[in-house]
Order: C-alpha cells, then sequence, then structure tokens
C-alpha cells in the first residue's frame, strides 16, 4: 500500500512559484454551488466538507508547488537511530502529555482534500518521532513537542540544548537516548538558546535538585534571558493562552477537517512545565565558553525570533546551530497569539553575520526546530534564503507603506518573490505573508492607517447594529450571505455575517453560517496558524468554548524564577483600577536574604514600585526573605500565614494587604473572543496579593 509519505515525494515536479494563494476566494461569475452537506466522519456535528470552490483552490495550488525538490524527506529520515514505539506519554497528573497516535492518518495513502497540499507535505515531514544521529557526537529527538531536544557530547557527559515544553516528554527523550546512546552518562550542561517556554520548559525532566546543589552543572542562556521571559510571556500571558486556542488550535481535534499540526512542530506538550535560572549568561556579541571540553562560540542575536537569543557555532565539529534564527519556514514578525513586533531586518543581518562568519566552513546545521541540513553548499543556500525572505519583507512592505499602502491594504498588496517561494523552508507554516506584512508596518507606522474615521471607532457591539439595520436587517443579511457562501466568496461572506453576530451574538443561525464560512477559509490556508483559527473559531460559534488539558506554563518553578521586580510589576497589571480608586498607601518591601528592598506605591489607581529604595514614612513595612516570598509567589503558603508563623513581619497598618488584595483580579483563560460563545466572567481574588499565580505563554 503507499503511503501519505511516499505519495508525496512521488508528486510530479511543479512550477517554481506558488499560483494561488491560500486566502483567495473565486470569481464573482463562477457557478453557484450546494451547499455541502454535514460530512459523515467529521470531528463536529455540524462539521462540513470542503466545498467545490475549496476543493479546486487546493487542486490548482497543487500545480504551482515545487514538490520536484524532495531533500527536505532525505534530510528529514536521515540518520535515524532508534523510533519511538510508544505513541503517547503520560503526565505525571494522569493525563496523556503527549499523543502521537493522533497524527498517524497523515500516514494513510487517502489524499485530503480539506488540507492544503503544501501543509500536508510539511505536516508529513513533522510526524517524524524518534533519537537522530546529526553527527558523531551530535544527537536529536525530535516529534516529542514542538520543538526538538539535542544531546552534545562533552568531556564528562551530555550537553542539553533546549529542554522541551514539559517534564515528562523530556523523560522520555532522556530514556530513548540513553537507551541507544547515552551509555549512562550524565547531563553535564543545560543550554537555552532563548527565551520562549518550548526551550527551556521541560528542564525539569533531565535535571534534579542534587544537581543543582552541587554547582558543577552550569546552565546557559543568553542576556536578559529571564527578565524578557517574564514579561513577554506573563504580563500579557492570560490574553496570549486564550489567543493560542486559535494559532495553535491546542483544544482542536486532530483530523483531516481539523488541526494537522502547527508547522513549527506537531504540537505542544500537556505535561509539567518547570524553570530553573540560568547559572552563566552569554554577554557579549560573540562570546567563546568551554562547555564540558566542548569549544563553542556563541552569538548574540537579540531581537530577532525572540527578545533574546543566541545561535551556535561548534568548530571542532564544524556545526552550527541556528537556534530558531533559521526553521524549515517562514518564520513571524507578527505573532497571531501576541507578541512585541519583531524586527526582521536586524533577523536578516543576524542570519547573514551567522553565513559570513560561521557558513563558510560549517558542514552542518541543526536547530531547535524541524530537521538538520548537510554540506557547505546546501547550509549556505539556506542561509541566504532565510537571510533574504526577511530583508525583502522588511524592504518591501515599506516601500509600498511610503507609496500610501495601509496596514488593512498591506496583507492583498505585498507578495514574497517568486524564486524564494520555489523554496520550501520560505513558505509560510509559522509565520504567514499576511500577517507578517502588517506586522512590518505595525513596527514602523502603528495600527492606524491614516483614515481619521479609525481613530476613534466604536466597539463592534455598538457599531454593528448600525450595519445590520441599514442592511435591511438580519434576515436579508442571512439570505444574502448563504448566496456568497455557496458561491465561494467567503471573505465577503465573513464581514457581513460577522456584524450580525456582533450585534446579534445569540443567533443561531447567523453564528452557524458564519462557523461554515470560517471552515472553508480554514481548509484553503497553507499557513497553520490561519487554519486554526478559522477552524477553531468555527467549533466555538459551533459548540462554545472547549475545555481541556494544555500545558500549565505558570508552574511553581516559572513562578519562583520571576524576579522580585517583575513579579510586583505584573501585580500592577493584575490590579483592577477602577475598584483602587480614592485609595493611596506606601509599603516597603525589604527581603534581607538577598538584599533587596522596594517602594511600593498605591496611588492615582496606580500600583507602581522602585527597587533600591524605601518611603521614610511607609504606611506598612513588610520583611520577609526572598526563599520565604517564593513560597507565597508559587501558592504554597500565604502571605497571612507567613505573617502569623512569624516568618514574614510587619510594621504598620497590615490591613492595607487586604485592601490590594481586594483589587486584585484572576484572569479568565477562556474569555470570550467570538461573540455568543460560553464565557466566565473575571473573579475578584480574595487571597493575599502576593498570592498571584500568573500564567505565561508556552508558544512561539
Amino acid at each position: 500500500m503507499t503511503t501519505r509519505r511516499q505519495f508525496m515525494e512521488s508528486l510530479p515536479a511543479a512550477g517554481a512559484a506558488f499560483a494561488v494563494a491560500g486566502h483567495l476566494i473565486f470569481d464573482e461569475g463562477q457557478a453557484r454551488a450546494q451547499d455541502p452537506a454535514p460530512l459523515k466522519g467529521h470531528f463536529h456535528p455540524q462539521g462540513k466538507a470542503p466545498s467545490k470552490f475549496t476543493r479546486e483552490l487546493l487542486k490548482k495550488a497543487k500545480t504551482g508547488l515545487p514538490f520536484a525538490d524532495k531533500r527536505d524527506f532525505e534530510e528529514q529520515k536521515k540518520g535515524l537511530i532508534a523510533p519511538m514505539k510508544d505513541l503517547k506519554i503520560m503526565a505525571d497528573a494522569g493525563h496523556v502529555a503527549w499523543d502521537m497516535e493522533r497524527f498517524q492518518f497523515l500516514e494513510s495513502q487517502e489524499d485530503f482534500d480539506s488540507i492544503h497540499p503544501s501543509l500536508l507535505r510539511q505536516s508529513v515531514l513533522n510526524n517524524n518521532y524518534g533519537l537522530y544521529e546529526v553527527i558523531p557526537g551530535i544527537y536529536q529527538v525530535r516529534g516529542f513537542d514542538l520543538s526538538d531536544i539535542t544531546f552534545i557530547r562533552g568531556k564528562t557527559g551530555w550537553i542539553v540544548i533546549d529542554p522541551l515544553v514539559t517534564a515528562e516528554v523530556v523523560r522520555a527523550a532522556w530514556k530513548l537516548f540513553q537507551q541507544h546512546v547515552g551509555q549512562g552518562l550524565p547531563v553535564s550542561a543545560v543550554i537555552y538558546s532563548h527565551s520562549h517556554g518550548d526551550h527551556w520548559g521541560g528542564v525539569r525532566g533531565i535535571i534534579q535538585e542534587a544537581d543543582l546543589k552541587s554547582g558543577k552543572l552550569p546552565i546557559i542562556a543568553p542576556r536578559n534571558f529571564l527578565a524578557h521571559t517574564i514579561s513577554e510571556n506573563v504580563y500579557a500571558g492570560n490574553a496570549m493562552n486564550r489567543r493560542l486556542f486559535y494559532q495553535y488550535g491546542l483544544l482542536l481535534p486532530a483530523s483531516p477537517h481539523g488541526y494537522v499540526g502547527q508547522g513549527l512542530g506537531q504540537g505542544v506538550s500537556a505535561g509539567a512545565t518547570g524553570l530553573i535560572a540560568p547559572t552563566r549568561l552569554v554577554e557579549k556579541e560573540i562570546e567563546e565558553i568551554d562547555v564540558d571540553g566542548v569549544k563553542m562560540i556563541f552569538q548574540d542575536t537579540p531581537n530577532t525570533e525572540a527578545p533574546t537569543e543566541m545561535n551556535t557555532y561548534i568548530p571542532e565539529m564544524k556545526a552550527l546551530w541556528m537556534a530558531e534564527n533559521v526553521i524549515a519556514s517562514l518564520h513571524n514578525i507578527y505573532t497571531l497569539r501576541g507578541a512585541p513586533v519583531r524586527d526582521p531586518l536586524n533577523w536578516s543581518k543576524y542570519i547573514s553575520q551567522a553565513l559570513h562568519r560561521f557558513g563558510g566552513e560549517a558542514e552542518v546545521m541543526f536547530a531547535s526546530h524541524h530537521w538538520p541540513r548537510w554540506g557547505n553548499a546546501r547550509i549556505q543556500e539556506v542561509l541566504r534564503g532565510q537571510r533574504d525572505l526577511y530583508a525583502h519583507m522588511n524592504n518591501q512592505v515599506l516601500h509600498l507603506a511610503n507609496q500610501g499602502v495601509t496596514i488593512n491594504e498591506i496583507h492583498n498588496v505585498y507578495e514574497v518573490p517568486k524564486s524564494l517561494l520555489a523554496k520550501w523552508d520560505c513558505r509560510g507554516y509559522h509565520g504567514s505573508p499576511e500577517n507578517n506584512s502588517r506586522g512590518v508596518i505595525q513596527r514602523f507606522l502603528g495600527y492606524w492607517d491614516g483614515n481619521p474615521t479609525n481613530l476613534i471607532p466604536l466597539p463592534q457591539s455598538e457599531s454593528a447594529p448600525l450595519y445590520v439595520e441599514m442592511m435591511g436587517g438580519a434576515e436579508k443579511i442571512l439570505a444574502r450571505g448563504r448566496e456568497l457562501h455557496d458561491q465561494g466568496k467567503y471573505l465577503l461572506a465573513q464581514e457581513i455575517l460577522n456584524k450580525l453576530i456582533q450585534a446579534e451574538p445569540q443567533n443561531q443561525a447567523a453564528k452557524g453560517l458564519l462557523a461554515d464560512v470560517f471552515e472553508q477559509i480554514g481548509y484553503q490556508q497553507e499557513n497553520p496558524g490561519l487554519r486554526n483559527s478559522f477552524l477553531a473559531a468555527a467549533y466555538e460559534l459551533r459548540s462554545g468554548i472547549p475545555q481541556g488539558q494544555t500545558a500549565d506554563s505558570s508552574s511553581p518553578d516559572v513562578i519562583r524564577a520571576m524576579s522580585t521586580e517583575l513579579f510586583l510589576n505584573f501585580l500592577g497589571i493584575r490590579m483592577d483600577s477602577r475598584k483602587a480608586e480614592g485609595m493611596r498607601f506606601t509599603i516597603n518591601l525589604v527581603t534581607p536574604d538577598n538584599g533587596e528592598k522596594f517602594l511600593i506605591e498605591l496611588e492615582n489607581a496606580t500600583l507602581t514600585n522602585i527597587q533600591g529604595f524605601l518611603a521614610d514614612n511607609p504606611d506598612l513595612t513588610l520583611t520577609i526573605n526572598r526563599s520565604d516570598l517564593e513560597k507565597t509567589m508559587m501558592g504554597a503558603k500565604t502571605l497571612t500565614a507567613q505573617i502569623q508563623e512569624g516568618t514574614a513581619k510587619v510594621q504598620g497598618d497590615v490591613s492595607i494587604l487586604k485592601k490590594l488584595a481586594s483589587t486584585m483580579v484572576d484572569f479568565d483563560p477562556r474569555f470570550q473572543i467570538m461573540p455568543g460563545t460560553k464565557a466566565r466572567d473575571a473573579k475578584v481574588a480574595k487571597a493575599d496579593p502576593y498570592e498571584a499565580v500568573p500564567r505565561a505563554t508556552i508558544a512561539e
């Protein structure tokens, strides 16, 4: 029987350019199609089959893709030592932390008409699941999480780079590695390449407390690692986590009509997340460090794929580690989950530096996602293509912006050069040209398109009823929406149907029709973030916000790793200023064991803090060791209990803590996005303010 992999590898050669973008709709004059009937085997009882228009679009897309280039398949399977036999990895809490069984449908011979052929190819490639040799002395376990874990032979043990998202999958990877290669040697060092959670969250799966207490096991990271890890992932972490439901399709069922992977990897594990603070930071632009007898040259690359990140070159092995700055895809300049917009020109220049500093002699290039590339010519080809991809996006978008193209138009105007689209690694499996082009304009010009109408727009819930009235009411909109849907004009259909459900959130007919429209748009996408977002919105319109297991990225280790200042900053975010009107007080916070002191002030309904200062006449002085404060930060012991037992000492008005606690809000991780979907109101915290447990995002 022909497998899906064999089928994808056997497709005939196609043109160098991708002729039809996944977001396009068909012309007005095309024939009316029958409304797709509910689909047998669809994961949702109201789910629909791909329409005639979607099937034709995907069929046409296939003819414009460079299937003659099969090098990714050769590189992806090279060096396999042992596949992972267990398709499910259990979490310590009893649920499934990682499930590769749900992606086995990708290996079938069926030609799915609900998945973009380019995305299907990428998902098949990401279905690797096992232990691989990169070169002698360097090994990777791939397919256990969104990212890869790397093991490099040191003098006394194994140097681990980027320990995945959760501890359970790291333990499974370490076990597989030890069975076939590890020789019983211990972990001798850990390297975090950057600040995103899929590169440090599973560290507790390979490091024990005894390892830390010995002080002999270095944990190396780029400068400002902790500050960016917390600030980027925690300050807006609850909103980011909710938006991840859309970008990553976290709780969508894996199926041909649902989730088919994330492009960057097959998904995110749902085990226990931890964080151990680095013991050594790479402070220089280029810094050479002996890591357990292995000479490593670290290239600091701030403000690229992450605010803090570093590439690494191992000259004795001629091995170049590109972290997440170079992957088998276009990456995000603007990420749908939300994050500071990235600097594509800066990103391009750091890739160029790596090319000219290390690329002339490197014989293998590997990274924290996807598969390695071997041979100097191949490495230089990929580095040059990726360099040009980000530089072109920056330069050409600004070229168009300087001619008046706005943030609300650029995604329909900007085009990636055909020569780059002919390279599989420059296609949009993680970032998309549509969102990235808008991100460039956002970075330089902001959200405003220059039209004063859009400066202070009304909330959609207030403006939409007028649109509905002027369009003649709900029935006319529904009738026209069905016509547009049946004609394959899905983007036009979503415009008017969205107005209707914004005005009438409980209109089930409108929600159902918009879900059908979203579903077709989702099927048509090459980019998994776009696909997942439309399909997740369709799911919520039909069934409400889903429940299920996701990684707990606000684990005690993550909270404990926060600096006191970062934690106090987050309290200012959690505070509902409306509840603080009229309050005014000052608190001196002293942590004797680490010598820190903070002046905390509540005034003008704003909570601020400044390190290194104390008020002369504070309303309250709180003295507590940082090690004890961590117990409250992690939720293990209340501040009230610590005061009662004498661990924390107070002078002044203790009632201030209760007043402050009364202003704190617990963010709901499943707040409403689409109108009329089930959502809970935010709850006011009743505990002490230092019991806050912020949620961080684990995604790219």
